[in-house]
C-alpha cells in the first residue's frame, strides 16, 4: 500500500497509537534514569503528557490535520509535565506551526514539519543538551528533510526512515552524555520519542501494538465529581475531618510485589486507617484508589509500594467548600481585588507546605519528586495567587520547564525563580521584598537561592555504578547538591557520612526537614551528631512529612 497524503483521521490514529504505546513502555522509560532515586519519572511525565494531547486529539471530530495537529499541541502543552513533558510539548507544538493551514500533509509537509518542531524545543531550552531527546528530534528531522527529497513519496517508507534514524541517534547519546555510558543506559527521553514514533509507524502500516493496560475504569468513574457536594452542603468547613480529597492510580510491579504482596482487601483495610469515602478498585494490573485523607503523602506512600504511579490529583477539600458552598454573604460580595505580589511555590507534605506559607508564599501547589505538576497545575495557581505580580519557585529542577512554559502563558507579570530544591526556595522567599519591583525581586531571590547547600538522604531503587560508587537496590543515598556522596544499607550512617562530607568551618546554619519516614529518635541522635561534632553551627529542625526523601537539609 501506498499512501500519498496524511488527513486529519490518520494522524489522528497516529496520535492515539504512540500514546497507546507510550503507556505500555512507561515502566521501561522510567527505569532508563541515570539516578537510582525513587523517581524514575522520565516515562511516567510524557505519557501523562502524551494521554494530555491524545485525550484533546479525541475530543476534535475534523479531518483537517491541521486542527488535528493544534489540538495535538495544545493537550500537550496544558498536560505537560517534567522537563521530558515540556520538550516533548514543544517539539510538537513547533510541528503544528510548521504544517499550519494545511489540511493534508505530505512528506514534504511533515519534514517541515518535524524541523519547526526541532527549532521550537532547542528554543525552549535555555542550556540545550546533546544525547537527550533534543537530539534524537533534531538527528531524525534532518533526516526527514532528506528522504522528502525522495522522488518516492510514500509516507509510509517516509516513516520507516524518520523512526530508523531515531533508533540510531538514540543509540548514540551515551557517546555524547558520558554519565549515560557510565550507567549503561541510552537518554530516557530519547526513548521516550522513539516509542511514540513506534506507535506512529505501527498505525500508518495498520500492525497491532500490545494492548494497553485496561484504563477504562477511568478514576471519574470511581467517584462521581458531585460527591463532594452531598456532604458539603450540611457542614462547616470546620467540621471536615479529612481534608484532602486524594485519587491516585498505580501500575503494578513484579519487583516490588515481592516484597509487598498485593491484597485488594488488606489493602483496603490498611487505607481506611488513613481517611473516608474510600474506594480501591484493582485488576491484575492497575490499582485505582479515592480517599478523603488528612495527610496524603501518608496515603501515596502506601500506594507506591506496589508500583509505579499512572496519575495523582490532591484537593484542598476545605478550599473546595468554601468555594462551592461558602458564606452567602462572602458570596455577594465583588471579587476581591489584587494584591501586588503572589509567589507560588511546590512542594509536597504538609509541614513542608506550612514551612514555605510562614516565609511568604501564597500558594503551594503540591507536588515534586514523582509528582511533577502540569502547566495547567501551575497555571490554576497563578490564577489562585490573585495578584498582579507572580514569583513561581518550582524547587524541583523537572517542575523549572513546566513553570516557565505557564508564565508564557500568564497574562499577569510572572517571573520564575529557577529553584530546585526546597532549601533554595526557602532562601529565595527570605531574600523577597515587597516594596520593589519584580525584576528586582527575581534578581534577589537567584542570587539567594544560589548561597545555600542542599543535602538530601533518600533511598535506591535498583543496583548500579555511578560517580565511582557501587550503590545497591534498597541501600540509602546521601546527595549534596545532587551529587551521590554517601551510601549505606544504614539510614543514619549514611546521613552522618553525608553530612561529614557537606559541613565545613564556613557554615553557620543548619536546618533539618524530617520527612515522613523519618522516627523522632532518629531525628533525635542525628541532631545530638551535629551538637557533639559540629558546635559552632546553630541548628533548626522542622517536621516537613515529605515522602521519598528521610531528611532534607538546608546548609548555610
Amino acid at each position: 500500500m501506498t499512501l500519498r497524503t496524511l488527513g486529519g483521521n490518520t494522524f489522528a490514529q497516529m496520535v492515539k497509537a504512540g500514546a497507546s504505546h507510550l503507556t505500555n513502555n512507561a515502566k521501561m522509560i522510567d527505569a532508563l534514569n541515570v539516578f537510582p532515586v525513587p523517581d524514575g519519572d522520565t516515562g511516567t511525565n510524557m505519557n501523562l503528557s502524551m494521554t494530555s494531547g491524545a485525550t484533546e486529539v479525541k475530543n476534535t471530530n475534523t479531518d483537517n490535520v491541521s486542527e488535528v495537529t493544534q489540538a495535538f499541541a495544545k493537550g500537550l502543552l496544558m498536560g505537560a509535565r517534567g522537563n521530558s513533558g515540556v520538550i516533548l510539548s514543544q517539539l510538537f507544538r513547533g510541528f503544528a506551526k510548521g504544517v499550519e493551514g494545511k489540511k493534508t500533509l505530505t512528506t514534504e509537509d511533515l519534514a517541515a514539519g518535524f524541523d519547526m518542531g526541532v527549532k521550537t524545543a532547542y528554543k525552549a531550552v535555555i542550556k540545550p543538551v546533546e544525547g537527550t531527546i533534543l537530539t534524537v528530534a533534531k538527528d531524525s528531522a534532518h533526516r526527514a528533510q532528506k528522504l522528502a527529497e525522495s522522488p518516492n513519496k510514500d509516507i509510509i517508507e517516509f516513516m520507516e526512515g524518520v523512526l530508523a534514524e531515531a533508533k540510531a541517534s538514540l543509540k548514540r547519546t551515551p557517546d555524547l552524555l558520558p554519565v549515560l555510558k557510565e550507567v549503561g543506559v541510552v537518554d530516557s527521553g530519547g526513548q521516550g520519542l522513539v516509542t511514540i514514533y513506534e506507535g506512529f509507524l505501527s498505525s500508518l502500516k495498520g500492525e497491532e501494538l500490545p494492548e494497553t493496560a485496561d484504563n477504562s475504569i477511568e478514576m471519574s468513574d470511581m467517584v462521581n465529581a458531585e460527591h463532594h457536594k452531598l456532604a458539603q452542603d450540611f457542614m462547616n468547613t470546620e467540621d471536615i475531618e479529612f481534608g484532602y480529597c486524594t485519587e491516585f492510580m498505580v501500575k503494578m510491579e513484579e519487583d516490588k510485589l515481592v516484597s509487598n504482596p498485593f491484597s485488594e482487601e488488606n489493602f483496603r483495610n490498611e487505607l481506611n486507617e488513613y481517611g473516608d469515602s474510600l474506594l480501591v478498585v484493582s485488576d491484575d494490573e492497575i490499582i485505582k484508589v479515592h480517599i478523603h485523607a488528612e495527610h496524603p503523602g501518608e496515603v501515596l506512600n502506601l500506594g507506591q509500594r506496589f508500583g509505579s504511579f499512572i496519575s495523582i490529583k490532591v484537593d484542598n477539600m476545605r478550599e473546595q467548600h468554601t468555594s462551592i458552598v461558602g458564606d452567602q454573604k462572602k458570596q455577594e460580595k465583588k471579587p476581591k481585588d489584587k494584591s501586588e505580589y503572589g509567589i507560588v511555590s511546590v512542594a509536597m507534605g504538609e509541614g513542608l507546605k506550612e514551612l514555605l506559607e510562614s516565609l511568604g508564599a501564597t500558594v503551594v501547589i503540591q507536588g515534586g519528586q514523582t509528582m511533577n505538576p502540569s502547566t495547567q497545575d501551575i497555571t490554576d495557581a497563578i490564577g489562585e495567587a490573585n495578584a498582579k505580580n507572580i514569583i513561581i519557585l518550582p524547587n524541583n529542577k523537572n517542575i523549572v520547564m513546566a513553570a516557565e512554559q505557564a508564565a508564557d502563558l500568564a497574562s499577569e507579570n510572572v517571573a520564575v525563580v529557577p529553584t530546585k530544591t526546597i532549601p533554595q526556595g526557602m532562601s529565595a522567599l527570605l531574600a523577597f521584598h515587597p516594596e520593589v519591583n519584580l525584576e528586582e525581586n527575581k534578581e534577589n531571590m537567584v542570587e539567594a537561592s544560589k548561597q545555600v547547600k542542599t543535602g538530601q538522604v533518600t533511598y535506591a531503587v535498583r543496583d548500579t555504578q555511578i560517580d565511582g560508587m557501587s550503590i545497591e537496590n534498597g541501600h540509602f543515598m546521601g546527595l549534596a547538591d545532587g551529587k551521590i556522596k554517601a551510601t549505606n544499607k544504614d539510614k543514619l550512617e549514611t546521613t552522618k557520612q553525608l553530612l561529614t562530607e557537606m559541613l565545613t568551618e564556613e557554615d553557620e546554619i543548619i536546618t533539618i526537614l524530617q520527612g515522613e519516614d523519618a522516627t523522632d529518635e532518629e531525628l533525635s541522635s542525628l541532631t545530638n551528631f551535629i551538637e557533639e561534632n559540629y558546635q559552632e553551627i546553630e541548628l533548626e529542625t522542622h517536621k516537613g512529612n515529605q515522602p521519598i526523601y528521610s531528611f532534607i537539609f538546608s546548609i548555610e
